[in-house]
């Protein structure tokens, strides 16, 4: 049931997106960079004017993202984002309602609580995402990072929130062509290799010695 409402949500959102098109025309390469551009709804992990920017589409009930977000990212941060060569922006791309849950949580965490939400969400990924009730196993969570149970309920249902993440989602689909997760875009280009330490150090310096 769970997937299927969230397949409906999908379609509903596509239909009203583009009612008089089959499928969206892929945006151009200047609305790309547009919409890969930092906005103000971002949360940006590491100094705002650093030079590289890296963005990153996640499903917070990917174990691969967790992979990054656990193994891959705190190298990462000491090599780059806390030296303030790059930063990191994470965007939702939820791929079942689990996820999207968790992730409507974490923009209702205060913006410099979101990281170390996001950051427990992964770590005890398997123990909410396989929960009977991993709604309840959420609010669970936020306790504990500090958001009262009230809160937590209000915002697990908060229409708006949800419809903004998604609308981002579909946008990453439809605009930027992203169908997995994690996908990285890194400083405006999409980033194919393999989501390693090495690799992302590699590609760092490449763009730190052009800069």
């Amino acid at each position: 049931m769970r997937d299927i409402w969230f397949a409906a949500v999908m379609a509903s959102l596509a239909l009203s997106a583009v009612p008089s098109l089959p499928q969206a025309a892929p945006a151009s390469a200047a609305n790309q960079q547009a919409i890969l551009a930092p906005h103000k709804g971002d949360r940006i992990l590491g100094n705002p004017k650093a030079p590289i920017t890296i963005i990153e589409y996640a499903s917070m009930s990917c174990p691969h993202c967790a992979h990054f977000d656990q193994e891959v990212l705190p190298q990462l941060e000491k090599t780059w984002i806390d030296t303030g060569k790059a930063k990191l922006i994470l965007r939702d791309f939820p791929l079942d309602e689990s996820a999207l849950k968790a992730a409507m949580l974490a923009r209702c965490a205060p913006p410099d609580r979101f990281y170390p939400f996001v950051n427990a969400l992964f770590a005890d990924q398997p123990q909410w995402v396989m929960a009977r009730d991993y709604e309840a196993a959420l609010v669970r969570m936020a306790k504990l990072g500090g958001m009262n149970a009230q809160a937590a309920e209000a915002c697990l249902k908060n229409k708006a929130l949800e419809d903004d993440i998604v609308k981002e989602r579909l946008v990453a689909n439809q605009d930027l062509g992203v169908d997995a997760t994690p996908t990285f875009f890194v400083n405006g280009k999409k980033f194919t290799g393999e989501p390693t330490v090495a690799a992302f150090n590699q590609l760092l310096s490449s763009l730190a010695a052009k800069a």
